[in-house]
């Protein structure tokens, strides 16, 4: 499997804008957990997974919807949400627990307003 997309830019290619971002993403430590729900992930539009030596990076424009039932499938065995949650290092946006199957990932705290 090839995966050639990566979020990162050189310095020289960065833009600063003043605009509020609506991106979402995770970091997770290399694990094979984290290489099925990046495998998961990678199939979804508008999602880029990015792999370091060490880390898989995950990032999304406006949401991400994680499925414990795909991962879980994928994976060969059950992937909670609590599992899910100790897989990622780090997330950016605003995570939300939907129900027992989906964790979504909010780029835009608007749209995650309902949830609270």
């Amino acid at each position: 499997m090839s995966h050639t997309d990566n979020i990162f830019k050189s310095m020289k290619d960065v833009r600063f804008e003043d605009t509020v971002s609506v991106q979402c993403g995770v970091t997770m430590n290399d694990s094979v957990e984290a290489r099925v729900i990046a495998e998961v992930m990678s199939e979804k539009p508008g999602v880029t997974v990015t792999y370091m030596p060490a880390m898989i990076r995950i990032d999304g424009e406006g949401r991400m919807e994680f499925k414990m039932d795909e991962i879980s499938e994928r994976l060969g065995r059950e992937m909670t949400p609590p599992t899910f949650e100790i897989s990622t290092s780090t997330h950016y946006g605003r995570m939300v627990m939907v129900d027992d199957n989906t964790v979504v990932l909010f780029g835009d705290m608007n749209d995650m307003m309902e949830y609270i």
